[in-house]
This record gives C-alpha cells, structure tokens and sequence, in this order.
C-alpha cells in the first residue's frame, strides 16, 4: 500500500511540476503602479503595459535555437532601428536582469510631428531565447515615468530557478 501512496504522490508532484512549467511565459515582469497590464496582446507580445500618458513597455520572447548571441542581436537591432525606422541610437549600456543575467540596452531617439520620442530596449540572451524589453513615449512622458519604467525593467527575470530546473524545466521554465 505504500507503494501505492508514493506513486500517487511522485504521479501528483510531477503533474504539478509540468504544469507550473508549461503554461505562462518564460519571463516575469512586475508592472509599476501607474501602468495597467494589456490582454489579449497582438501575438508578437508577451507582455505589454501601457501608462495613461501613452508609455508602453513591452516583452517580446524570441526562440532561438542557439543562433546568433548578445553581441550579434544586438548589433542587428542597432542596424535595423538606424537603416528601416531612423532612429539615432544615443546610448549602449550594459546591463543585468534581476536574475544576473548580462544583456545590453540600446538607447534609441526620433522626431515625429516634431516631437521627441525616446525608445529603450534592453536585450537578453536566456533559455535559448532572445528577450526583447521595450520600452517608449514622448521624451517629456518617458522622463516623466523614468522611475517606474526602471523599476519594472529592474524587475525582469529571464533564468529558471525552479527546484526542477534543469531535468523538467530546462528550456520552457513557464512557471511565471
């Protein structure tokens, strides 16, 4: 009868364990007070966020299947945000995910209907993914909220650290 009990438990433990890391996304974000969370985002968004000002950060999860690391994706976003949507990049920064994991954030400006806009991305290599965290407005709404964009960029995890990682979580980790 014992044998009957742990294989109902090890049965109950590995269905929890697969559903918390097959459902959800990849990454977890916190969103400051002041933005509201959109659903039923257009499907190249896994997450966005939006304050009534019009800031809009945004989380976009690539696979990459070992193509390409942080230097090369962040060399391409740099070349297709200068050639294909003329932004002017005005900063490279090194920075870490609250996990620790290294990437780098582009600091990008334009002019539309003469105004300034900023635009920030901040790249991650992780999981076999690309993580893309985007974040723009009007420069005067973008300084406005510079707080609360840092606060939720500072908040991003893109690693798994879950008690399965590696055996059952190694490439999904959906257990945010």
């Amino acid at each position: 009868m014992d044998f009957v009990k742990r294989a109902v438990c090890m049965g109950a433990f590995a269905a929890v364990a697969i559903g918390t890391t097959a459902c959800g996304r990849p990454f977890k974000v916190e969103t400051a007070p002041g933005f509201v969370e959109l659903d039923n985002q257009e499907p190249q968004y896994s997450y966005r966020a939006i304050a009534p000002e019009g800031v809009v950060m945004a989380v976009r999860v690539v696979p990459l299947d070992d193509k390409g690391d942080l230097a090369f994706w962040t060399r391409s976003v740099i070349l297709r945000f200068r050639q294909m949507n003329a932004y002017a990049l005005l900063e490279t920064v090194d920075v870490t995910s609250r996990d620790g994991t290294p990437g780098k954030e582009l600091r990008f400006g334009h002019d539309e209907a003469g105004k300034p806009y900023l635009y920030r991305v901040r790249l991650f290599v992780a999981q076999n993914r690309l993580f893309v965290i985007e974040v723009g407005g009007t420069k005067e709404q973008m300084e406005r909220y510079k707080a609360s964009v840092d606060w939720m960029l500072l908040s991003v995890l893109v690693k798994c650290d879950t008690v399965v990682s590696p055996v059952l979580a190694s490439k999904t980790c959906n257990r945010w």
